[in-house]
């Protein structure tokens, strides 16, 4: 019964932190469709926790809803401030492409959300953090 199912695995879309314009201490999260076609139904969950000087820090669980996330485009999520870089970031997608639902949960661990994991951004020409 289990092996009837088929097993798709979630490709071509990433989870792009990049530094913001305006203020240095909040920088933004977008959703990366990197296929040639839409998806839909995109529903994100994210949420924050973790332990920061002994004392344990969970945050509220957002959730961000995209009717469709054109081909090669990105949407913004969220604003993330830069004090919660030192707990885990998790942000958990589900969609829904060729009469299929897929999801993955993209977890940013404590201290990853940094200059040193920089990478090229595809679209936008900055530099961030992405997890594909």
């Amino acid at each position: 019964m289990k092996k009837d199912i088929p097993q798709h695995r979630v490709e071509d879309l990433a989870i792009v932190i990049i530094p913001g314009e305006k203020d240095e201490n909040f920088w933004d999260v977008f959703v990366m469709n990197l296929r040639d076609e839409p998806i839909k139904n995109v529903l994100i969950n994210s949420k924050g926790y973790g332990e920061v000087d002994g004392e344990k820090i969970e945050t509220t669980i957002l959730r961000h809803f995209f009717e469709e996330i054109g081909p090669l485009k990105m949407e913004k999520i969220e604003p993330i401030q830069t004090k919660f870089f030192d707990i885990t970031n998790e942000y958990w997608v589900s969609f829904q492409y060729n009469n299929y639902m897929y999801d993955k949960k993209y977890v940013f661990v404590k201290g990853s959300i940094s200059e040193i994991n920089f990478t090229s951004i595809p679209f936008v020409k900055k530099r961030g953090v992405m997890i594909r």
